[in-house]
């Protein structure tokens, strides 16, 4: 079966849109394929939004900021 993909586009992708990617590739491995990015990457994934995915067992910390 062929994986759909979706793409979470924000400003700084560095919080919402990087845990928009993990809880997607995370819980829906098996069907879909989550990427992000920003129109102004702020370079960084946020330190909380890190902490609060690793909370749900998620480990988003290897992320970082990507261009759209």
């Amino acid at each position: 079966m062929t994986k759909k993909t979706v793409l979470f586009l924000c400003t700084g992708n560095s919080c919402r849109s990087q845990m928009a990617e993990g809880l997607v590739n995370h819980f829906l491995a098996a069907t879909w394929q989550a990427v992000s990015a920003g129109t102004q990457p702020s370079g960084y994934v946020h330190p909380l939004a890190v902490t609060a995915m690793a909370e749900l067992g998620i480990d988003i910390s290897g992320g970082r900021s990507k261009n759209a």
